[in-house]
């Protein structure tokens, strides 16, 4: 009991620490929301074409599926090479490993706190959204709401994990970043960002299955927006990759703090 409650405060701590810090930078996050509107140049285009119809898609759903996508990219997105990376070369790093708390809780809970930050911008672009486009809006239920936060929180495990491991390397590579641009060209195609995953060939679609790319953004916008879609299986997937990435991460971490050496390490 005693642990859980010393887990507990030191949880509550980092949050309300890095949501203050976060909230000193409320302009900055907004435009960071701003920058995200890549979804709604890609309905446009979309809308222009009978690919929509050609899909399946009916009446609004092209629109509310984008939509999805943008929100599920707002509270998935992950940063974790960038601020590794940084306070590797600047020296912060050395202070953070002799701590008792492993600096990716640190990394986590800065997301998580910029998330909460990034909230009520999402919610105006998408209040906005309607207002352009009423017709499109809709109501999911509660239930909805509940398995879309679920695939959503799992969406960013999932990166988060993917870019943890990235920025173990800087342990061995003090740019490791170029690395995470070359994954994001594979994220940005497959993830269902610029177009949904079943506008893809269905060779494509096959190979994209065996990626964690499809599930960060196409299963959780889908779920949002009401489209077919198994629930079931997605959850497994996705699941499945944080199982997979875990210990890679664990074992990868390990390998490099027996090798990093700094000023003050």
């Amino acid at each position: 009991m005693k642990l859980a409650g010393l887990s507990y405060q030191v949880a509550r701590s980092l949050l309300s620490t890095q949501y203050a810090y976060m909230l000193e930078y409320r302009a900055e996050i907004a435009l960071w929301a701003l920058s995200g509107l890549l979804p709604f140049i890609m309905l446009s285009l979309w809308s222009n074409t009978q690919a929509g119809l050609d899909l399946g898609f009916k009446g609004f759903e092209l629109s509310r599926y984008f939509l999805s996508a943008f929100l599920v990219r707002q509270f998935s997105v992950v940063w974790v090479v960038y601020a590794f990376e940084e306070d590797a070369l600047l020296g912060r790093l050395s202070p953070y490993l002799l701590q008792p708390l492993h600096p990716l809780w640190r990394y986590a809970a800065s997301h998580l706190a910029e998330q909460a930050t990034r909230f009520p911008f999402a919610l105006c672009i998408a209040g906005i959204f309607f207002v352009i486009n009423p017709g499109a809006f809709w109501l999911p239920s509660l239930w909805i709401l509940l398995l879309t936060w679920l695939a959503t929180l799992m969406s960013f495990t999932i990166s988060f994990l993917l870019q943890s491991l990235i920025a173990a390397l800087c342990f061995w590579n003090e740019k490791a970043s170029a690395l995470e641009r070359l994954l994001f060209v594979p994220y940005l195609f497959l993830s269902g960002l610029l177009a949904p995953i079943s506008s893809f060939p269905p060779e494509v679609r096959k190979w994209s299955s065996l990626t964690p790319f499809p599930y960060l953004i196409d299963f959780p916008a889908r779920v949002l927006s009401g489209l077919n879609v198994d629930v079931l299986g997605g959850f497994c997937i996705q699941i499945l990759w944080i199982c997979i990435l875990l210990p890679l991460v664990i074992v990868l971490w390990r390998l490099g703090v027996r090798k990093y050496t700094a000023m003050g390490a």
